[in-house]
């Protein structure tokens, strides 16, 4: 695993478990008290961790389409 996907995995699970906290009126993570700025940052988290694992940008498809080329994915 790179750097990267560590970095949005890890930023991922926290956003979620913040938003979890919030939804259950638990404390969630002190610097995103406000239920609202949770939310926001559990969306773009989760849009910016699933733009970066799929092939959707241009550079993306041309990796998938070496990759099946190579029979490294199906």
């Amino acid at each position: 695993m790179d750097k990267g996907t560590i970095v949005r995995t890890v930023a991922l699970a926290i956003a979620w478990i913040n938003a979890g906290l919030a939804n259950y009126d638990l404390q969630p993570i002190p610097v995103l008290q406000d239920e609202a700025i949770a939310y926001g940052i559990t969306f773009m988290v989760s849009v910016w961790t699933w733009f970066k694992n799929n092939y959707i940008t241009l550079k993306g498809r041309q990796q998938k389409e070496v990759l099946e080329r190579t029979n490294l994915i199906k």
